[in-house]
Parts: C-alpha cells; sequence; structure tokens
C-alpha cells in the first residue's frame, strides 16, 4: 500500500513540474548591436537658411526580442558625443565644445526603452533619453528593416528609429535661428543574436 502511494505521489509530482516547465515563458533572444553597421544621424535646420546633416559614428548597447511577445522587448544603446561627425573637421570641433554637446563634461548620451509597442513590421518604443546630462521621456517610431541569418553563422536584426527632440530640452541653447531648436533622429540599428 506504502509502495503503491509513493509511486502515485512521484507520479503527480512528475505531472506537476512536468505543467509547470511547459507553463514556463520563453525568454526573449538578446541581440548586441553591432557598431559596424550602426549609427545615428542628425538634421537641424541651419539658421533657417538649408538643413544641416550628421552622424554619431561610436554607438554600442543590446536589444532583447521574442517576436511573440514584442511588446515586452528592451532597448539600450549608448552613444559617444565625441564621434559626432558633420562632413567638417572645424564644425564638428564646435559641436564639441561648451556650446553644444561638451563632450568633456558628457561623454556619453543614453537611451534606456521603459515601453515597446510593438509587431512584426515595428511601432512605437518608448524610453529615456539621456543627453548633456538631462534625462527627458521620448518616443521612437520604429521600423523593422529585415532579419536573418547572415553569412558567418550569425543571426541579425535591424530597425529604423526616427523621432524628433528640442535643443532647449537638453540644456543646448546656443542660437542658430528660430527654427533650430528641433533636431531630427535616425537610429539606424543592426543587432547580432547572442548564441
Amino acid at each position: 500500500m506504502m509502495k503503491s502511494a509513493f509511486k502515485k505521489n512521484v507520479f503527480a509530482a512528475a505531472l506537476v513540474a512536468g505543467s509547470m516547465a511547459v507553463g514556463q515563458p520563453a525568454f526573449a533572444d538578446t541581440y548586441t548591436i553591432d557598431p559596424r553597421h550602426s549609427f545615428v544621424e542628425f538634421v537641424i535646420s541651419h539658421l533657417g537658411f538649408s538643413l544641416m546633416q550628421g552622424n554619431f559614428n561610436d554607438l554600442s548597447g543590446s536589444f532583447e526580442y521574442d517576436p511573440k511577445k514584442p511588446n515586452e522587448a528592451n532597448v539600450s544603446v549608448v552613444i559617444k558625443t565625441k564621434s559626432v561627425d558633420t562632413n567638417d573637421a572645424e564644425r564638428d570641433k564646435h559641436i564639441r565644445n561648451e556650446d553644444f554637446l561638451h563632450v568633456d563634461k558628457f561623454p556619453e548620451a543614453t537611451f534606456t526603452s521603459t515601453k515597446a509597442t510593438l509587431d512584426e513590421k515595428g511601432g512605437k518604443l518608448e524610453g529615456k533619453l539621456t543627453l548633456h546630462g538631462v534625462t527627458k521621456p521620448i518616443t521612437i517610431n520604429v521600423n523593422a528593416i529585415g532579419a536573418g541569418d547572415d553569412p558567418w553563422g550569425g543571426y541579425r536584426r535591424g530597425y529604423l528609429g526616427e523621432t524628433t527632440i528640442k535643443r532647449s530640452d537638453f540644456d543646448m541653447r546656443y542660437n542658430l535661428g528660430p527654427l533650430a531648436d528641433e533636431v531630427k533622429l535616425r537610429l539606424f540599428i543592426e543587432g547580432i543574436k547572442k548564441k
């Protein structure tokens, strides 16, 4: 009798353990941002006469994504402000100084997501942008560019994110004309799935 009861208890425990294992959520894949194929582009008015375009070429970070649970995605990006590049050495030097980015005091800008509203095509990503020592909430419109195996045995995902910020929100007030407060940002992010 005791032997039979023991067997029943072991069998019941195995069933419970099995059902718990089946019910466990799958973990999202983690992707490391590929710095050689990722950058941030910005466009700003120049005195109201034209537009000035540039890039931040040095960024790193990671994101977590599960195609079955896209709204649980997490993104973290670090941008080296010294990597600003507008194709003009003197202008870049000015942008790096105290009038704008003040890179010696603020060598990094960061974005950390707080909420995702996404599907396989894209959506919106809310989060906190820290720039010039100031942290503000922003919303990024996300477009999924593609995903799949690469030629080196890895798996990649690529996205384009777009948003507009105001320089004055981040305590940068150097006068470039009344239209130059707004800065359009485009983030080209390519991630490699961790194995």
